[in-house]
């Protein structure tokens, strides 16, 4: 691994832990050459391939989705951790129940169920982009669901809306 100051391919692992629930490696390092120290993360790459609208499919790709997520987070109170716990949730969801492949829908709905728990402000506009909204009465028909589950009283804590399937926190 080279050292991002100095450039050089010298260095020792100093600490090595299992994160996300055990879905990665985080090593502390630390350059030889340089004394800087620096982290790395090592993850499975999984072959799952995502089935999208039109039938293509592509790898599954976390960092689209994280992506995804801080432009729907944009100005919000949530913070870097909980993205990348989200998006942790949702990989090791998908990685669990789907061998070789799984449709964006389903992606797209586990989401929403995650992000409207998270903050609704960013759960709005993630859907805007995902159900793509055409005008107002698109994000006035999702608010009055929305307010209209709150009024009954409906649970949508960690549910998977995709397959009913509750997610523990």
């Amino acid at each position: 691994m080279k050292c991002p100051q100095c450039q050089v391919d010298n260095d020792r692992v100093t600490d090595t832990r299992a994160i996300q629930g055990g879905v990665a490696i985080r090593r502390r390092r630390l350059c030889l050459n340089c004394k800087a120290r620096f982290t790395t993360y090592e993850r499975v790459e999984a072959p799952l391939k995502v089935v999208k609208k039109d039938g293509t499919r592509v790898p599954f790709d976390r960092s689209k989705l994280k992506l995804g997520l801080e432009k729907a987070c944009w100005k919000r109170p949530i913070s870097d951790r909980q993205l990348e716990e989200l998006v942790t949730r949702v990989e090791s969801h998908i990685e669990t129940r789907f061998e070789s492949e799984v449709e964006s829908r389903y992606i797209g709905e586990l989401v929403m169920g995650l992000l409207r728990e998270l903050d609704q402000v960013a759960y709005v506009r993630f859907a805007s982009v995902y159900r793509e909204f055409q005008d107002a009465r698109d994000f006035a028909h999702e608010l009055d669901a929305m307010q209209s589950d709150e009024r009954t009283g409906a649970e949508h804590r960690g549910v998977d809306q995709g397959a009913g399937v509750r997610l523990r926190p």
